[in-house]
Parts: C-alpha cells; sequence; structure tokens
C-alpha cells in the first residue's frame, strides 16, 4: 500500500500515455517516473530516511507532484504547507511538525530565507530552493535533480500504517492541528473516490485550487491510482479554467465555492465549454442553493456533486445521479463510513432533528501529530466529533446546518450563519456573502452580513440589509447591518475567514 509505488506501475504497462499537464508540460508516465526518480534520489541524498519530516512551502507545479510521489516511495513524511502563511505561523509549524528539511520556491523563497534563523532543526543544506536565479548549487532544486540518475532509487521497506502526510487544518476558527495521513490512508482516498467518483484511465482530472488543501487528495489519489492524465493548474483564473476544462476536455474536477462563483460569473462560461464534465464536485464550504440551482441549467445532467467531509478522514457525497431530488443535502457517507446526530448529551437525535455530526471509517486519522489530548477529545470511542451541525432526513441524506462554532446565540435564540446567507444569496445582486455573529449589549451577538457584490451593481448597504431582512425566516435571523466588501477573506482552503471579518469588525 506504497503510493509512491503507483507510478512505476502504470510507467512499465503505459509508459507513453500522459501523466501529466501543466502549464505547457506535458509528461507521459515514463517521464515522469524517471523525474520522481530523480527527486527520490535528492531528497535520499540530503540523509532523509523513513519517518522524517520534509517540509513543502510550494506553489502549484509539478515538481510539487514529483516529491509527493518521491516521498511517498522512500517513506518520507510530507508535511505541505500554505504559501499564504506569514513568518511567525510558518516557523510555529515547522517547529511543530519536527520538519528536517525544508524546499521552498521563488513564491515563498523570501520568507523562507527570513525565517531560516529560527529554525535549529533545518540546516540551511536541508533548505532547497526551486526556481531561484543565483541559488548555490548545492541547495539548487533544479540543479540537483539533474545531476541524479533516473533510475529506480532502492527503496526501504514502507508499511500501511507509515505516515505519508501531515495536513495542518486551515485555522478557520483557531490554531492548526497537524493530521496524519498514513500510506494505508491515501490508498483508501484512490479506491474509494475512484469508484465513487466514477474515474477510470479514460477520466481527464483537473485542480486549479491549492494541491497543499486535503480537498485536492480525492481527485490526485484516484488519478494515481487509475493512471489518468491529471491537468494542474498554477494559479486559478476563470478565463484560464475555462479554456483548460474544453481544450483538455476535463472529465473530473474537485472545487471549493468560491471559484464556482467566478466562473459563474466569467464572461466565457457556457455549457458548451463545460460539456466534458462528468463531475463537477464542490467542497470546502456550503454551495448556496442559488449557485447550485445556476449550475443545473448549464452543467451536464448529473455532473453537479457536492462532497462534505473533514481533514480528520469523515466523507459524505451528494451524488450528481441524486442531486435534484436531495439538492438541500450533503448527500450520504462514503462507502465503509458510519454517521451518528447526537444530542447535547450524546444520544442519538431522531429523523429531522438537529445535532452534532459525528463519523468514522477507514480514512480516520490516527491523531493529530503530537497532541494526543487533542486527539483524545476529538476521537470518541472511535467516532469522529466533527463540531458541524446537522439532521438527517428521512431517506438517510445529511443536512449540514453550520459549523458549531459559528452558531450565533442572540437574546438566548440559536442563529445559524447559513440561514441567513441562503437568503442573502438569493438576491441579484449578490455574487458572494457571510454571515458571522458580533458582540451587542443588548441581545448579546447580533448577525452582520458581509456582502460581495457583482461587477456591475450599485445596490447600496442599507438596500441590501432591508431585503435580506424583509425575506429571512424569522426576526432573530434580521442583520444588524451590511458591510459591503471587494472581497471576503478566503484561507488556501477557500474557506471564508469568518474569524478574520469578526475581528475586522469588533475592532473598527
Amino acid at each position: 500500500m506504497n503510493v509512491g509505488s503507483l507510478l512505476g506501475r502504470i510507467a512499465r504497462y503505459r509508459p507513453d500515455d500522459v501523466a501529466v499537464i501543466c502549464g505547457d508540460r506535458r509528461l507521459t508516465h515514463a517521464e515522469h517516473a524517471r523525474s520522481v526518480h530523480r527527486a527520490a534520489r535528492v531528497l535520499l541524498a540530503l540523509g532523509l530516511a523513513p519517518g522524517d519530516r520534509l517540509a513543502l512551502v510550494l506553489g502549484n507545479r509539478i515538481e510539487l507532484l514529483e516529491i509527493y510521489r518521491a516521498a511517498a516511495l522512500i517513506g518520507v513524511v510530507v508535511v505541505p504547507l500554505s504559501p499564504l502563511l506569514l513568518a511567525p505561523a510558518l516557523v510555529s509549524l515547522l517547529r511543530d511538525s519536527g520538519s528536517v528539511a525544508l524546499i521552498a520556491d521563488a513564491g515563498t523563497a523570501s520568507l523562507v530565507e527570513g525565517v531560516s534563523r529560527e529554525l535549529d532543526d533545518i540546516p540551511e543544506s536541508r533548505c532547497l530552493l526551486i526556481d531561484v536565479p543565483g541559488t548555490s548549487k548545492s541547495r539548487d532544486w533544479e540543479a540537483r535533480v539533474d545531476a541524479e540518475s533516473d533510475a529506480a532509487p532502492a527503496v526501504p521497506e514502507v508499511g500501511p500504517e507509515h505516515p505519508y502526510n501531515i495536513v495542518y487544518s486551515s485555522g478557520t476558527t483557531g490554531l492548526p492541528k497537524g493530521i496524519v495521513h498514513t500510506q494505508r490512508i491515501r490508498a483508501l482516498y484512490g479506491l474509494l473516490f475512484a469508484q465513487r467518483f466514477g474515474i477510470d484511465a479514460g477520466s481527464v482530472v483537473m485542480h486549479a485550487g491549492s494541491l497543499v488543501f486535503n480537498g485536492a487528495f480525492p481527485t490526485l489519489m484516484a488519478a494515481w491510482l487509475v493512471g489518468c492524465p491529471y491537468v494542474l493548474l498554477e494559479r486559478f483564473d476563470p478565463a484560464e479554467w475555462i479554456e483548460t476544462v474544453r481544450r483538455e476536455r476535463v472529465t473530473h474536477m474537485i472545487v471549493v465555492p468560491s471559484q464556482l462563483t467566478a466562473v459563474l460569473h466569467s464572461p466565457g462560461f457556457s455549457a458548451e465549454a463545460v460539456s466534458s464534465l462528468r463531475m463537477l464536485c464542490s467542497l470546502g464550504a456550503p454551495l448556496p442553493r442559488e449557485t447550485k440551482e445556476q449550475l443545473l441549467r448549464v452543467l451536464p445532467e448529473s455532473a453537479l456533486w457536492e462532497l462534505y467531509g473533514l481533514t480528520e478522514g469523515f466523507v459524505t457525497v451528494l451524488d450528481g445521479r441524486d442531486f435534484r431530488a436531495h439538492i438541500d443535502s450533503v448527500g450520504t457517507p462514503l462507502a465503509y463510513n458510519d454517521m451518528r446526530i447526537v444530542d447535547g448529551e450524546g444520544r442519538d437525535a431522531a429523523t429531522g432533528v438537529v445535532g452534532e455530526i459525528l463519523g468514522r471509517g477507514p480514512l480516520l486519522t490516527p491523531g493529530y501529530w503530537g497532541r494526543p489530548d487533542l486527539t483524545a477529545e476529538a476521537i470518541v470511542d472511535g467516532w469522529l466529533h466533527t463540531g458541524d451541525v446537522g439532521f438527517v432526513d428521512a431517506d438517510g441524506y445529511l443536512h449540514l446546518v453550520d459549523r458549531h462554532k459559528d452558531l450565533i446565540i442572540s437574546g438566548g435564540v440559536n442563529v445559524f450563519p447559513r440561514d441567513i446567507e441562503e437568503v442573502a444569496a438569493r438576491h441579484p445582486a449578490v455574487r458572494e456573502v457571510a454571515v458571522y455573529g458580533v458582540p451587542d449589549e443588548r441581545w448579546g451577538e447580533c448577525p452582520i452580513a458581509a456582502v460581495v457584490r457583482v461587477a456591475s451593481s450599485t445596490v447600496d448597504a442599507a438596500d441590501l440589509r432591508d431585503w435580506i431582512n424583509a425575506n429571512v425566516s424569522a426576526r432573530f435571523q434580521r442583520v444588524r447591518e451590511v458591510v459591503i466588501l471587494d472581497e471576503l477573506p478566503h484561507n488556501i482552503a477557500g474557506k471564508t475567514l469568518k474569524r478574520v471579518l469578526r475581528e475586522r469588525h469588533v475592532s473598527t
């Protein structure tokens, strides 16, 4: 179950098939395998051994895919970190993970060089740079790779429970935690998601989000398993996204709602442009009902999917074939996954009753890196406590109500921001919306709506507030204020940072 071995198998039997497309580079499986072998030899030459942690602060590029595969092959544990991190956060995560080597690129080199003096466990010789002119040969990734043989290296024994990577949580509600995934878990990602999504050797998978986000791995691992072409965009641009889907005849893709919103408002978006898609799956945040309706009018039949999941390892999927009939749900658990809805006392809730979502299954993390205390809090008797609130309908489909930590308590009443967001999203001038709570002397907390308008709109905040308040279901859902922004703050995973919005509002 070493996922790093998958490429060698495909390269042997289908060497000339396309493996990776990124920018103007197209590599066959044989070419990709030779590059991975050289990358693995560089890591071995650095003295890295199975279990050592290798931090990556890289944007989307072919080298990142090669390092993912090379590390897996030789048992090195990859720690993918967001290129958007600020220096103190980067130092904190490098120390927390115990990383002993680091690879950065031109976009992150200055950040890494600036913090290198604080990294006692990462000597300068193990801090390599990609695509950075003037780098010494000993630290130049490309120079070191080019000097290595492309023959397969000697591979140490790497068992299924050996850690493959440590993915840090996005930190939307607090400090990030290092979530461990083993070789077995990543192998099962490939098997389960290839089966669920219908990804096979004839598919074309594309990814336009950050590869350090765990949401990239369901389709990445499936593509590794079946050996289909994997199209990687170096950055998300709506026009490039549309053109690449059209040109490469992309069949499967995972996106986040903010990307879908941008694509829908792009001039080149049309039914013809996306006619090749068999699966366009949204994850990372709830997809507003209004956006779903727009997409259903344009996408091929059964092509719109939605995934709800946690990096810790519980997943539900709303299949495109079930989408219209269960449009307000996030589907049913992935194969071999179980789900419960429990009340505040830990008792199973009845059908239709809101409670905390608990899940378990074979993708469940063995724990948070170096934090057995947090692991024991989150996983109790084998069940992951998600911190999300939802209910199950009579057909067994999960309906996500909100994040428990985003809950607004106004006048003693529970107010779920998503209920208000769904209403606001129906206004023709609203492109994106996020509702959050702020302190209020009278009610304890009150809802505020941050709105990004469509480009052509000039509607003002007061009119939007009045429209929202006239259309919500209850008086306690009325927003105190609408704040109009040019853009909402998002993390690398595309999730809206409500914590940042709340802090900004309180500090002004």
